[in-house]
């Protein structure tokens, strides 16, 4: 059996106040938004706790989301829409989210530390980190962010488009959100240029 190699404790190269962890959340769902968070945290104030949002329980996550807006030195979140991912497609989609969320803090920052091995096109001096909201707290702070927010927003759109269980699935091509498609065909909340709902819509023409 395979033992699964944990990656090395991360050291950044800046040592500086100003350090922004950027994230974003949704790429792989069907339908929705991509969401960014970037976050600057404040040195003198660390928050207990930081994981990466996946491995967190929604009480959790819920809890340090407060705790992050109120005791971070800067948080921004932004976003991609469902045109722009069907526009420019996902990778870049998520990019653009990520570069605006930077962009949108309110104290800009001296450096920046982006989740996975892409980096936004921008001028910030920055650092990818794989699996960075395991390893980094500011991209691990971002990373509740995006996702908290990305979750309370697709409670919210299940009532506007009920049927495909958004407040379940979040928009994550699961059986029962396939079958739902099947049965009511895309809403605008769904990536056309993803595969199941690209297949739907040729089928249906």
């Amino acid at each position: 059996m395979s033992v699964k190699k944990e990656l090395p404790p991360y050291i950044c190269p800046y040592k500086g106040d100003l350090l922004a962890g950027v994230d974003e959340v949704g790429r792989g769902p069907l339908a929705g938004d991509v969401v960014a968070a970037a976050v600057i945290l404040d040195p003198a104030e660390p928050i207990l706790g930081l994981a990466d949002s996946k491995k967190l329980s929604e009480k959790k996550r819920e809890s340090l989301f407060e705790e992050i807006c109120e005791r971070a030195l800067s948080f921004s979140i932004a976003r991609a829409t469902v045109e722009e991912i069907d526009q420019i497609n996902i990778l870049q989609a998520s990019l653009l989210a990520m570069r605006r969320a930077v962009e949108q803090l309110p104290l800009q920052p001296e450096f920046v530390l982006v989740d996975g091995n892409k980096r936004p096109d921008w001028s910030y001096p920055c650092d990818t980190v794989i699996k960075g909201d395991g390893r980094v707290a500011a991209i691990a702070a971002a990373s509740i962010l995006a996702k908290v927010t990305r979750d309370r927003e697709m409670l919210e759109l299940d009532a506007r488009y009920p049927g495909y269980g958004l407040a379940g699935h979040k928009g994550y091509p699961t059986k029962a959100h396939v079958q739902a498609l099947e049965e009511l065909g895309p809403s605008p909340l769904h990536r056309v240029s993803f595969a199941p709902v690209r297949k739907l819509l040729e089928d249906i023409a």
